[in-house]
C-alpha cells in the first residue's frame, strides 16, 4: 500500500509544481526597459556619480522616456519626458500617488503624519484640506501681505544702508534671511528684533533636516545591511535631529497655549492650527503630531522656494 501511495505522490507531484510556476509567469508584470540591475545593489551604482542626473539622461536617450531600475532591492521608475510626466501625474496620477517609506522622511514627519510623505488615504484629504481652505487660502493669504511688506521694505533699508557705505551684500544670504523671517513672522508670529536666536535655531534645524534627508540610508534600499546605518552614524545624527525638532515645536506650542501671551491681533499658522485642534470639527482628529508634522513640512517648502 505504502508503495502505491509513494508512486502516486511521486507521478501527481510535478502538477502542482507546473501550475505554481504557469500561474506566477501569468502574475509577472512587464516592466518599462532599462539597465540590467546588479546582483544585491540593482542599480545604485549608477546613482553614485558626481552627475546623476547627466547619467540618467544619457541612459534615457538608450532605454526610452519611461524606464525601470532599482535602488537595491526597491523597484524605481525613471520617467524623462513631458508626455510621460503628463501620464504619471495627472493620466495616472492614483496609481503614482504613493510615497516610498523612507526613513529619515517618516521620522521627520512624525511617522507619516503629514501631507507631504503620508499614504493617499481620507486622511490625507482632510489634511490637505485644512491646508487649503484655513492655512493657505486667498483670504489667509492676504492677511499676511503687511508682514510680508513690512520685512521686504526692511530688506531694501538694510541693502540700501549697505550700498550706501560701499559695503558689499551677500544677496544669497539676504534673501534666505528674508526667507526665514517671513517664515517665523507667518507661521510662528516671531520677529526677528524679537527672537533671533530663536531665528537661527530654526534655521539651523531647517537646513540639518534637509541635509540628512539627502544622506544615504542602506536600510531604504537593502534592508539586510541596515546595522551599517548605525554604524556611519546617520541613525544617531537622526534621531537627534528629530528630538531638536520636537523640542522646537513643543516650545513653540507651549508658548501659543500660555493664556498671558499677548494677542497680536491677527493669527497666525500655529495659532490656527490649535484653533481647529480644539474645535475638532472635522472627520479626523487632529494632534499635536499632525500640527508639528504640518508646520515642519510646510517651512521647508517655504524655504526652498
Amino acid at each position: 500500500m505504502i508503495p502505491l501511495l509513494l508512486a502516486a505522490v511521486i507521478l501527481f507531484l510535478p502538477v502542482p509544481i507546473i501550475l505554481f510556476f504557469s500561474n506566477r509567469r501569468k502574475r509577472v508584470v512587464q516592466s518599462p526597459p532599462g539597465p540590467p540591475p546588479l546582483p544585491f545593489i540593482g542599480n545604485l551604482h549608477q546613482f553614485a556619480t558626481s552627475n546623476p542626473h547627466i547619467n540618467l539622461w544619457r541612459l534615457a536617450n538608450k532605454y526610452g522616456p519611461l524606464m525601470s531600475m532599482k535602488l537595491g532591492s526597491k523597484p524605481l521608475l525613471v520617467v524623462s519626458s513631458p508626455r510621460m510626466a503628463k501620464e504619471a501625474l495627472k493620466t495616472h496620477d492614483l496609481v503614482f500617488s504613493g510615497r516610498p517609506r523612507l526613513l529619515a522622511q517618516y521620522k521627520l514627519s512624525y511617522n507619516a503624519s503629514d501631507i507631504a510623505y503620508s499614504p493617499y488615504s481620507d486622511s490625507w484629504r482632510e489634511l490637505r484640506k485644512i491646508c487649503i481652505l484655513h492655512l493657505l487660502s486667498s483670504k489667509q493669504v492676504l492677511s499676511f501681505r503687511p508682514v510680508r511688506e513690512d520685512e521686504v521694505f526692511r530688506m531694501i533699508k538694510n541693502l540700501s544702508v549697505r550700498a550706501s557705505s560701499g559695503e558689499v551684500a551677500d544677496l544669497s544670504f539676504t534673501m534666505a534671511a528674508l526667507t526665514r523671517t517671513l517664515i517665523c513672522r507667518i507661521a510662528f508670529g516671531k520677529k526677528n528684533d524679537e527672537a533671533g536666536s530663536e531665528h537661527r535655531r530654526f534655521h539651523e534645524l531647517m537646513i540639518e533636516s534637509q541635509a540628512i534627508k539627502g544622506a544615504l540610508f542602506l536600510s531604504d534600499y537593502i534592508p539586510s545591511l541596515g546595522w551599517v546605518d548605525k554604524l556611519t552614524g546617520v541613525i544617531s545624527r537622526l534621531d537627534k535631529i528629530c528630538k531638536d525638532s520636537d523640542e522646537f515645536y513643543q516650545e513653540l506650542i507651549d508658548e501659543h497655549l500660555d493664556p498671558n501671551r499677548p494677542n497680536s491681533g491677527n493669527p497666525d499658522l500655529l495659532d490656527l492650527l490649535i484653533q481647529l485642534k480644539e474645535e475638532n470639527s472635522g472627520p479626523i482628529h487632529l494632534t499635536w503630531n499632525h500640527i508639528k508634522a504640518i508646520l515642519m513640512v510646510s517651512n521647508i517648502f517655504n524655504l526652498l522656494c
